[in-house]
């Protein structure tokens, strides 16, 4: 069973490694993302939430696409940005609102090492761009502005009884 980390946790922090071997162990790591994801009742998950220093995340938007990425890339991004509220699994039970790209293009492999492409919107361009972050070691709060930032993780803090700054 994997485990979700939550803020604080040194991996969170790390740029996670390009993904080398496409065999059956990626697949079960693959599906066990899927089912956490799911238990947790999230739209994405990546690997070093999980504890895993791979670059590799699964995403269900929930309107038709559930999707490994595994060693993905953003290569295109809109001008155009959107403000909608997120939140993380590894910041649970706080949320903000923030600016990201309203349109992305991501290359990324499949489970079997095959190279797609994706353009998204709306909720998936948000997703994407969330998770990704996750796999060079930046959380949704880094892109708060410090107040912003500040109010969120006092709440967590608060919410969770942890010693002052011991999250940042």
């Amino acid at each position: 069973m994997l485990e979700i980390y939550t803020i604080g946790e040194e991996i969170l922090r790390k740029k996670a490694r390009r993904v080398e071997n496409f065999d059956s162990a990626l697949e079960l790591l693959v599906n066990a993302m899927f089912e956490k994801m799911d238990e947790a009742d999230g739209v994405g998950l990546a690997g070093p939430q999980v504890g895993v220093d791979l670059r590799i995340f699964v995403i269900d938007d929930h309107r038709g696409v559930r999707k490994a990425f595994i060693n993905p890339e953003i290569i295109e991004t809109s001008m155009e940005e959107c403000s909608m509220e997120e939140g993380c699994l590894s910041i649970p039970g706080v949320y903000a609102y923030l600016d990201r790209s309203e349109k992305v293009v991501v290359q990324a492999q499949d489970v079997n090492g095959k190279t797609f492409r994706l353009e998204a919107d709306d909720l998936l361009a948000r997703a994407l761009q969330h998770e990704n972050d996750h796999l060079n070691g930046v959380l949704f709060a880094d892109r708060l502005d410090e107040s912003s930032r500040n109010k969120l993780l006092r709440t967590y803090e608060k919410r969770n009884k942890l010693k002052r700054g011991s999250i940042r």
